[in-house]
């Protein structure tokens, strides 16, 4: 659970010294954002290690740039290319899942950005927060999957988490200094997607150049399809029960279109703390680096008069099922939320592929939950079973509903 800073905490008082970076999902919109911030501070940071998935090109890049000690591919194939580049360079190349956990557990390793898409994230920084490392989270799915667990390992070794996600780093801001038992509820914002109000007989021939247009936010393929469907803002929502340990009642979200105001808390005493800024994601990746300082970016300022107007909406659950889907989860507990997320990952990649249609990837996931006999995990192990039932149960519906071209 994240815990803002007090006088009496000793972490706050922590002046900012260099600081051994690890990013896991280096190549992609949250490590290409975190880089970028790393960057322009070098007297303050220094890159230690880095993994990708499969974009060695991309990574051979940040490699060059930033002489990391050891990075990582998920594919072996492109690791063993890298080895032969990178030969005469002091360099580790690593790869599959052990090389990525072995990076993210690096001794040397004093915070890690975790910025790896969907439930693959889980492994790798479970490893850095029984090491008591700081944790830098973008990887929702880390504590949808298996936030029990995760937060008792945190716990136990004195990791810090905290948040990177534009939403939950604005919850973390409004509460400094704030008590837990003050707070009446949270807002999550959400932008609403590229599809907001789009009537559904016109979301059912949605191609996915389409649904990953964001109107605000530049974000990767599948965090995209999720913000259309709003199964993001779900996510986040069993995110921010574990990371502020707040009920699901206690959990609400608004449509903002403007993405200007990135959440909210209110009190007991209805005051209502937001926190601004402008759609950029190096803002709330730059506090979490950093904290408890802050960093002075060379960012555009949020310019209110430009905006003019801020609006804000209840979500539609009809146009937006996938929010009902993961409050229920939340509150059924147990593996619910895992099957919830790998469910969602499976339907997402199947309609980037085109094999089923944007409608389809909310359809897919309630089926799957429906068919789940939830049960209550004692260990990694179970969280990990009831995710690989998920995205078995899943590919069975997908293929059901996919008719390849003749």
């Amino acid at each position: 659970m994240v815990r803002s800073p007090s006088p009496s905490n000793p972490f706050a008082l922590e002046r900012l010294i260099m600081k051994n970076v690890i990013v896991l999902g280096a190549t992609g919109s949250i490590g290409v954002n975190t880089l970028d911030v790393v960057s322009k501070f070098p007297e303050k940071f220094s890159v230690l290690g880095l993994t990708a998935a499969r974009n060695g090109a991309k990574l051979e890049e940040q490699i060059d740039r930033f002489s990391p000690k050891v990075v990582s591919l998920m594919d072996e194939e492109v690791a063993s290319s890298l080895r032969k580049r990178f030969r005469s360079k002091k360099v580790e190349i690593l790869s599959g899942i052990e090389g990525m956990t072995a990076v993210a557990a690096h001794p040397e390793g004093e915070i890690v950005v975790s910025g790896v898409v969907g439930a693959a994230g889980l492994i790798p920084t479970l490893a850095a927060i029984r090491l008591g490392r700081t944790v830098a989270l973008a990887n929702k799915e880390t504590l949808v999957t298996a936030g029990e667990l995760v937060c008792a390992e945190a716990a136990r070794s004195g990791a810090k988490i905290l948040p990177v996600d534009s939403e939950h780093s604005a919850i973390f801001q409004a509460l400094e200094g704030q008590r837990t038992e003050a707070v009446r509820r949270i807002v999550l914002t959400a932008s609403g997607g590229p599809l907001f109000k789009m009537p559904p007989e016109k979301k059912r021939f949605i191609t996915p150049q389409e649904a990953v247009r964001h109107p605000n936010w530049k974000m990767g393929e599948k965090i995209s399809i999720d913000s259309a469907t709003l199964m993001n803002k779900g996510l986040e929502i069993i995110e921010a029960h574990w990371l502020f340990g707040l009920p699901p009642e206690k959990i609400d979200v608004t449509i903002h279109r403007q993405s200007v105001i990135h959440s909210m808390v209110e009190f007991v005493d209805r005051s209502v703390i937001a926190q601004l800024g402008i759609p950029d994601m190096r803002c709330p990746i730059s506090y979490a680096l950093s904290y408890p300082e802050r960093l002075e970016l060379p960012v555009p300022s949020l310019n209110l008069d430009e905006v003019g107007t801020l609006t804000f909406e209840k979500p539609d659950p009809k146009e937006f099922p996938a929010l009902t889907l993961a409050y229920e989860a939340l509150k059924a507990g147990r593996t619910m939320p895992a099957v919830l997320n790998a469910a969602n990952e499976e339907a997402v990649y199947a309609f980037l592929r085109k094999e089923i249609g944007f409608l389809d990837i909310v359809s897919v996931v309630q089926r799957t939950l429906d068919a789940h006999l939830p049960m209550t995990p004692s260990s990694l192990e179970d969280f990990q079973a009831a995710d690989r039932w998920a995205r078995e149960r899943a590919e069975e519906l997908i293929k059901q509903r996919y008719s390849p071209p003749a």
